[in-house]
């Protein structure tokens, strides 16, 4: 029986199954400490999503989740999907079913009486407003919240049993877990069947099939040929017989082509082994696939011919052939692969725990990916289209913003939803655009103190002169992906929100012009974005930034500013980031500024040992809001700083809008890059001294 049906059955005969419904029949409202806006008294929120059905749905599976005739005690629904993906298709938004909370990052864990959810601060306010009254919220980082392990082994008894799908979660995080969990004497049990899959039997999404369309060599830079020689010479170097490659984004990288499977990421869904003598890579419905016309219009070639097989895909006695299988067929192809070889495989350190589970420990070796690293460094095609995709979104936002910051001032009505809808449709006119690179986060006042905010037909609100709007998109294009964020203010703002945007402000530059030694992770120098803010008692509760593919995800590894697990891997040059410091004040208003920086080669005025050095490229080319920046705080270097970049917004946007007829943008452009002189500051002094002196007076 359907367990939606049977829970109802239940409910309407008045029963309960043991464990099932916490007290009473009913669910355990959380303690309003936790969830503030579950106390007696306050407001229900419009955007809360009660899950119950579901939650007790899935109990009902507790009872014999592996056929050994033993129950477990909780189950552990993760974000990822199978190949440990940030964003994941629409099909595979498991943990999103069961508790209602969208956001990238999180972890549901359900137990018989008991609903938790962890997630980090980016989401603390969004999942406040949406999971509803019977779940706890773990603000992963805040003090006193414990980890998923820690908070088991206390709501559990001795000798507990904990259930998880294999496929879903890594393997260093499979046995990190269970090594934890363990401490506790509770055993984390593989269910090979997914439990919220059983659950998730009705108003399910399809599985995504789009058609996938091979990526020229004019974007690539290289062809996948020589790409697949670079990844096996380094299993050579490693002496190792074959790589698995299970991450979406590095098969598309490693093999040159795109896809629409998860939405802004255009990735297939896939996995590919690569051997000494062989090329295999499963797909979804692969004789469908390898044979659908492309619908990219700057490609002409069906992927049977890009990957150099026959239209069943099959190779015959050709070098350099893709073999194309079913997707399912993975899981079995690793046995034989293990049965055969007799020598060591390498897999990535987000391999599923299925995965690595295959592999003898003999003949097991992993690491992070080396098409990871790989694709991080773009080459020189890679570089050059991605500094002209940055091009072209400056051109569309500032068009955008000129519009709407001229409307809004004129009493036009504008909304978050309204300006995103608008900002999606100039990019698209913009040459090689598809699409967006992720659902733009267009917040307006205290929305924009959500940090990742998406609007609603419920939370929509209105932009006007009185708020801080605060805008984060980008855009995919056929040479590059962009992301950026700036923040706005169109009336006049007060000395604590100009206070707050400089700071934001004077970290993102300190970043941007901060030279550093060769062999310098990421992580080392995020304190330079944050010390402004901190030595003001203020802080920000996300990375600092991240890496960012070239027509491929928006968020990527293996480089990032503060971002774990990656944030030990050294920067090099052809590596690009974000610098995206922020601050959020909770009810009132979120400050973000963003820009994509290149890692380059730095010249020093002295060359301690012969060490090479590194500096950093805005590529990102969108002036900053004057209305809100204090130049009495910046430092000569921050304003020469400043001075520069904005002279390379004009010498290098400023011909596009022209040569694109966009002259009102131009203006704006020209007004906003204004050189900032030591008027301006003692200007900014003597206004910080008249309002704090009115203040005191009146």
């Amino acid at each position: 029986m359907d367990p939606y049906k049977l829970w109802t059955l239940l409910c309407l005969l008045g029963l309960s199954l043991p464990g099932l419904i916490s007290v009473n029949g009913r669910l355990t409202r959380v303690d309003s400490d936790n969830r503030p806006s579950c106390a007696d008294g306050q407001p229900i929120s419009k955007t809360r999503i009660t899950t119950a059905d579901r939650v007790m749905a899935l109990r009902i599976w507790f009872r014999n989740p592996v056929g050994d005739g033993k129950r477990i005690d909780a189950y552990i629904v993760p974000s990822e999907d199978a190949h440990q993906s940030e964003y994941v298709a629409a099909y595979d938004k498991r943990r999103a079913f069961i508790s209602g909370f969208k956001g990238t990052r999180g972890t549901a864990v359900v137990t018989t009486n008991q609903a938790a959810l962890w997630t980090d601060g980016r989401y603390f306010l969004e999942a406040e407003s949406i999971l509803d009254c019977s779940w706890i919220l773990q603000r992963m980082g805040n003090p006193g919240v414990v980890d998923i392990p820690e908070w088991l082994g206390k709501e559990l008894p001795s000798g507990s049993r904990v259930g998880a799908s294999p496929m879903l979660m890594s393997a260093m995080k499979w046995k990190e877990m269970s090594m934890q969990l363990a401490r506790y004497n509770i055993t984390l049990i593989e269910v090979l069947q997914d439990l919220v899959d059983l659950v998730w039997t009705t108003t399910r999404p399809e599985k995504p099939n789009s058609v996938i369309n091979a990526l020229p060599l004019k974007f690539a830079g290289k062809s996948w040929q020589d790409k697949v020689q670079d990844l096996r010479n380094e299993m050579v170097k490693q002496n190792v017989a074959a790589f698995i490659v299970t991450s979406l984004d590095e098969i598309a990288w490693l093999f040159n082509f795109r896809a629409k499977d998860v939405p802004f990421n255009p990735v297939a869904i896939a996995y590919a082994i690569v051997d000494r003598q062989k090329i295999r890579l499963y797909l979804n419905n692969p004789s469908d696939k390898l044979n659908y016309d492309p619908t990219d219009s700057e490609t002409n070639k069906k992927l049977y011919e890009h990957l150099n097989t026959n239209r069943r895909g099959r190779c015959l006695r050709k070098d350099d052939c893709v073999e194309v299988l079913n997707y399912n067929a993975i899981l079995k192809d690793i046995k034989e692969l293990v049965y055969n070889l007799h020598r060591k495989i390498w897999i990535p350190e987000a391999c599923n725990y299925a995965i690595y589970n295959l592999i003898p420990e003999d003949q097991r070796f992993m690491t992070l990916s080396p098409v990871a690293r790989m694709k991080a460094v773009k080459n020189d095609v890679e570089r050059k289209g991605m500094e002209n995709a940055h091009i072209k979104d400056a051109v569309a936002l500032i068009d955008f913003v000129q519009k709407l910051e001229r409307e809004v001032k004129a009493g036009e009505m504008w909304t978050e939803i309204s300006a995103a809808t608008e900002l999606s449709k100039i990019r698209s006119k913009q040459k090689y655009n598809r699409g967006l690179s992720f659902d733009s986060i267009s917040g307006s006042g205290p929305n924009g103190a959500i940090i990742h905010y998406r609007a609603n037909n419920v939370t929509n609100r209105e932009i006007t002169t009185k708020d801080i709007y605060l805008l984060d998109s980008g855009g995919q294009y056929l040479d590059g992906t962009t992301d950026v964020t700036r923040t706005f203010h169109f009336g006049e703002p007060t000395r604590y929100e100009r206070e707050c945007y400089t700071r934001v402000l004077m970290g993102a530059i300190d970043l941007a012009q901060q030279k550093f030694i060769a062999g310098t992770p990421g992580y080392a120098l995020d304190a330079l974005a944050r010390r402004h803010l901190w030595n003001v008692g203020l802080q920000y509760m996300h990375g600092t930034g991240h890496g960012i593919g070239a027509y491929l995800s928006v968020h990527e590894g293996p480089s990032a500013f503060s971002n774990p697990p990656y944030h030990l891997t050294p920067l090099m040059v052809g590596m690009f980031l974000s610098d995206e410091p922020g601050f959020y004040e909770a009810g009132a208003f979120g400050i973000r500024l963003e820009t994509i920086l290149m890692v380059q080669n730095a010249t020093t005025k002295y060359r301690f040992m012969n060490f090479n050095f590194f500096k950093f490229k805005p590529i990102t080319l969108v002036p900053f809001e004057p209305n809100l920046i204090d130049y009495s705080m910046l430092s000569k270097d921050q304003i020469y700083w400043l001075n520069n970049y904005n002279k390379l917004c004009e010498d290098i946007i400023g011909p596009e809008l022209m040569r694109q007829g966009k002259n009102d943008a131009l203006n704006w452009l020209q007004k906003r890059t204004e050189l900032i002189s030591s008027a301006a500051t003692i200007t900014s002094s003597l206004c910080l001294f008249l309002s704090v002196f009115h203040f005191t007076i009146f």
